[in-house]
């Protein structure tokens, strides 16, 4: 049998949530985002983000095997497309600043 990845998916996505908070804060604050897709693809993030915490959650919790392993490819995808916002972000930043 493959090893359980949801603790791994929900402690990593717990952990960029609170950095995708800290981006769209510090984008208010700074008002860089004015002119750019920069929040939105942070806002998108911390929501997948979210979903993907919930869902490994409920993997995790999950009595049913069957469940457990759909609940975790769904954090799984979501985990990934999060990071894809992310990564986008990190490079409007970068263009931005450069």
């Amino acid at each position: 049998m493959m090893e359980k990845k949801s603790p791994h998916i929900l402690n990593a996505s717990s952990n960029l949530l609170g950095f995708s908070l800290i981006i769209i804060t510090s984008l208010k604050i700074t008002k860089i985002s004015e002119n750019t897709y920069l929040d939105e693809f942070a806002g998108l993030a911390c929501l997948l983000f979210a979903c993907s915490c919930f869902f490994s959650f409920l993997a995790i919790r999950s009595k049913n095997e069957k469940q457990e392993i759909k609940f975790e490819a769904i954090a799984d995808y979501l985990f990934l497309t999060a990071l894809f916002c992310i990564v986008l972000a990190v490079i409007i930043v970068t263009v931005k600043i450069i």
